[in-house]
C-alpha cells in the first residue's frame, strides 16, 4: 500500500483484508514496500496497489505465494498473479445513470456527454436512454418540446478540454436539461466547474476532487468487495484470475438524491449485476 495513500481509501483497505485474514486464521501485515528477500516463507496472500512493487519479479522468486494487483497498469492474470479485470461495465453504469437522472429531474429534463466515434460510449448512451424508460416508460415530458429526452452531445477526440462547456451549453442552453451525465473520458475539471455554476446536477463514473456541488453521485468499482470476491481461489491457491469488481455507489450527495431514492437506484445496481435487469446494449 502506498504511504500516500488517502486515510480513508487505505483504511477501507486494510479493514477488508484484516477481516478476511482473521476468517481465514492467518496474520495480517501493511507494508509500504516488499522485495524478493523479504518475502516469508510462511507467506500465502499479497494484495498489491499501485504504483507496481514488482509484481512479476515477486511472483517469479515466490511461486507458492498468490498475488493481487489491484488497478496496476501492465500486470497481466498469469500463475501466481490475479487482477482486478478491467471488462467494461459502461453499459451498467450508464443504465444506472439515466434511471437516477430521470428520477430527480423536472420533466426528465436529461442528457449524456460522451465522445464521438467511441463505440463503448454510444453502448452506453443506448444504456443511458434505457435507464431512464426503465423507471417513467415513455417519459412524454409535460410541456410541448420538439424533441424528446435523452439529449445527447457528443465531443471529438482532438476537441481542446477548455472547449467542452461550449458542447455542454448544447444542452442546458438549447435543450433544456437539468441533469448530465458525463462518460468518464468526458470527466475534466474545466467541465465540471462550469457545469456546477450553472447548477446543472452531474452523475459520473470518477468523480473530481474537490466534488463539485452539484456532482449527486458516482458510479464505480468496488475494489474492497472485489478483494473478498478473490479471497476464496487466493487462499486455495487458484492463480491467474480475473477478478471482476462489482460496480458501488459513492460520492452521493443526499440534498440531490435523498435515502430513500437512493435505496431505489441501489436496488436496480444489484439487479443489473445479479442480471436480474438487462441494460438492452446486448446484440
Amino acid at each position: 500500500m502506498p504511504a500516500d495513500m488517502d486515510k480513508a481509501t487505505a483504511d477501507a483497505y486494510q479493514t477488508a483484508v484484516y477481516n478476511l485474514t482473521q476468517g481465514s486464521g492467518l496474520r495480517f501485515q501493511v507494508r509500504n514496500s516488499l522485495t524478493a528477500q523479504e518475502i516469508d516463507p510462511g507467506l500465502q496472500v499479497v494484495v498489491a496497489l499501485p504504483p507496481d512493487p514488482g509484481i512479476a519479479a515477486l511472483a517469479a522468486a515466490a511461486p507458492k505465494v498468490q498475488f493481487l494487483a489491484i488497478d496496476i497498469p501492465g500486470v497481466t492474470a498469469a500463475g501466481n498473479i490475479s487482477v482486478l479485470a478491467t471488462a467494461s461495465q459502461v453499459d451498467i453504469s450508464a443504465f444506472v445513470a439515466g434511471y437516477a437522472a430521470a428520477m430527480i429531474s423536472d420533466d426528465h429534463h436529461i442528457g449524456m456527454l460522451l465522445p464521438r466515434d467511441n463505440p463503448n460510449a454510444q453502448r452506453a448512451a443506448v444504456a443511458f436512454a434505457n435507464g431512464m424508460a426503465y423507471y417513467c416508460g415513455l417519459c412524454q415530458p409535460f410541456y410541448y418540446l420538439p424533441y424528446n429526452f435523452p439529449q445527447f452531445q457528443d465531443i471529438p477526440a482532438a476537441e481542446d478540454k477548455a472547449r467542452y462547456p461550449a458542447y455542454a451549453d448544447i444542452l442546458i442552453v438549447q435543450h433544456k436539461v437539468d441533469t448530465i451525465y458525463l462518460y468518464p473520458d468526458i470527466t475534466v475539471k474545466q467541465l465540471t466547474d462550469y457545469l456546477s455554476s450553472t447548477g446543472t446536477e452531474m452523475i459520473g463514473d470518477a468523480a473530481p476532487n474537490p466534488k463539485p456541488g452539484t456532482w449527486v453521485m458516482t458510479i464505480q468499482p468496488d475494489e474492497v468487495k472485489a478483494i473478498g470476491k478473490a479471497w476464496p481461489d487466493l487462499i486455495a491457491g487458484r492463480g491467474g484470475q480475473n477478478v471482476q469488481s462489482p460496480l458501488g455507489l459513492a460520492d452521493v450527495d443526499p440534498a440531490l438524491l435523498s435515502p430513500g431514492k437512493e435505496r431505489l437506484v441501489q436496488q436496480v445496481l444489484d439487479d443489473l449485476l445479479a442480471g436480474r435487469v438487462a441494460t438492452g446494449t446486448a446484440p
